[in-house]
């Protein structure tokens, strides 16, 4: 019996599959994710010391490589400078009078918000202007007052589509924008999201904007005792045909401040020479930024490492420009470019697009890598700028060749905005992020629903390095077939591509 029982345990363990040894591609990917996303690296926060220790290991790995410095400029070798604006809403102060009588509102129930650093409006009349979604607001109408319009939209119009319709009406003249939250946002939310630091690029013109936000109940308390005295009434106007603007026989004083902190960060900018700079360039992009520490006590994790977002893509980055410096030298250049300031607004790309290295017409490509890692290896292939550049017939060819498929639709394209070559594609560069990991949006959403800017994006078992080493092996095709002036001749011309 026990002879029998030692068999049958043998066949077992020999049933059992044999573990896959991780391909060397893997283990460097792993080890850069790991070191990356350590606790020790804090977060990746700009300015800091995180900031110092990621570009050091990034810059140390890319001259290892074999790369050279890419910012053309010998006064900053790898690393272009870039000056942040972080201004924090400080003060927010609103006063009304309806005719000479002052409004008595409760305590806090208005916010009041500046772009600049002190904003101050003055006894303006209001003038309520509907849902403010004119594509042409009247001047007229707007000039030395105060715009009202409800937080609502018309049936069937989203967000994206109505834009941004305080920054229209301030660009029209008004002096400042209260919006009525009429619709799903509260007060509260606004208040949280807003009271949160904004950033610019130094330099860039931010403006001294003033906007107000109020609840329906605080508007209904506002209008009391004036011929429009509810919400109610001002959304009955706002869908009517005949609708125009009006003024409410109100009117204001607001009072806002921020305070302003400079920070001082920077991009990486590596380079493998080709063998025809003349030819043009292909460049490959990741962000190295992320929020350092976005926990708060007693939480044990209070530090975001961002495994995925965006360790991964570094990492991806630095495999793919090892397997082509070992490789036959290509004929573009081909830039390496790790950005700053992407979780504050995609600043670091911007700062990029205004300073290149080289015209930013000679980019005949760029691509992205941004959160991979999320899918194993040999699924279908997402374009996140399908359809709105001239690259596509190229890549199509290199996933074919691949013998590999593209991912059915355009869903990927949901993330057009959210990351840095959307800014390239303002500057009519055609660039695109081109990923198994938006191959699956299925994935990608629950890790964006799940662990998307959380401390829980950290290094661990849940990683795929294997699909991760297999988007090396894609990007690394889709630099060769790009950089190659044969199978991709010239750029084509911008106004030939649609604008997201």
């Amino acid at each position: 019996m026990t002879g029998a029982l030692a068999l049958g345990a043998l066949l077992l363990v020999a049933a059992r599959p044999v573990p896959r040894k991780p391909t060397p591609v893997e283990v460097a990917l792993k080890a850069h994710v790991e070191t990356l996303a350590s606790d020790d690296f804090d977060g990746r926060e700009p300015g800091t010391e995180g900031e110092t220790k990621t570009l050091r290991y990034l810059a140390r790995q890319w001259f290892d490589i074999g790369m050279e410095a890419g910012t053309n400029s010998p006064a900053d070798g790898w690393f272009a400078p870039v000056e942040l604006v972080e201004r924090e809403p400080m003060l927010s102060r609103a006063s009304f009078l309806r005719g000479r009588k002052r409004v008595t509102l409760p305590a806090d129930s208005v916010f009041v918000v500046t772009s600049g650093l002190r904003s101050l409006v003055q006894d303006a009349p209001l003038v309520f202007v509907g849902k403010g979604t004119m594509a042409s607001p009247p001047r007229a109408e707007l000039a030395g007052r105060i715009a009202v319009m409800l937080d609502s939209l018309p049936e069937g119009m989203t967000r994206e589509q109505a834009g941004d319709r305080a920054g229209r009406l301030l660009d029209a003249g008004a002096l400042a924008v209260v919006t009525v939250l009429d619709d799903d946002r509260s007060l509260e939310d606004v208040i949280a999201r807003r009271r949160r630091a904004g950033y610019a690029i130094a330099g860039e013109r931010i403006g001294n904007e003033i906007e107000a936000f109020l609840s329906p109940a605080t508007a209904d308390l506002l209008l009391a005792g004036t011929a429009h005295a509810t919400t109610a009434k001002l959304q009955s106007d706002a869908l009517s045909p005949g609708f125009a603007p009006y003024l409410l026989g109100i009117t204001g004083t607001f009072e806002a401040t921020s305070r302003e902190t400079r920070i001082k960060t920077h991009n990486l900018i590596g380079k493998l020479e080709g063998r025809n700079p003349s030819a043009g360039a292909v460049l490959m992009m990741a962000h190295w930024d992320h929020f350092g520490e976005c926990g708060a006590p007693p939480a044990a994790d209070i530090i975001c490492n961002g495994a995925i977002d965006n360790a991964s893509g570094l990492a991806v980055l630095t495999e793919t420009a090892r397997i082509l410096s070992r490789g036959k030298p290509l004929e573009r250049d081909v830039y390496f470019l790790a950005t700053t300031g992407e979780e504050l607004g995609l600043l670091g790309a911007m700062a990029f697009a205004e300073n290149p290295p080289i015209p930013l017409d000679r980019f005949v490509a760029a691509f992205n890598v941004d959160s991979t890692g999320l899918v194993p290896p040999g699924g279908p292939i997402g374009i996140v700028g399908k359809g709105l550049t001239p690259l596509d017939p190229l890549i199509g060819d290199v996933v074919k060749r691949m013998k590999r498929k593209l991912a059915a639709g355009e869903g990927a394209n949901a993330y057009i905005r959210r990351q840095d070559s959307f800014i390239l594609m303002q500057h009519d560069v055609p660039a695109v992020m081109v990923s198994n990991s938006y191959g699956d949006m299925e994935r990608t959403e629950r890790f964006m629903e799940e662990t998307y800017h959380r401390p829980s994006d950290q290094p661990g078992p849940w990683i795929d390095y294997a699909g991760m080493a297999d988007d090396v092996n894609l990007q690394v095709e889709l630099v060769r077939a790009f950089a190659d002036p044969k199978r991709y001749p010239a750029r084509a011309p911008a106004a030939s591509a649609k604008r997201p």
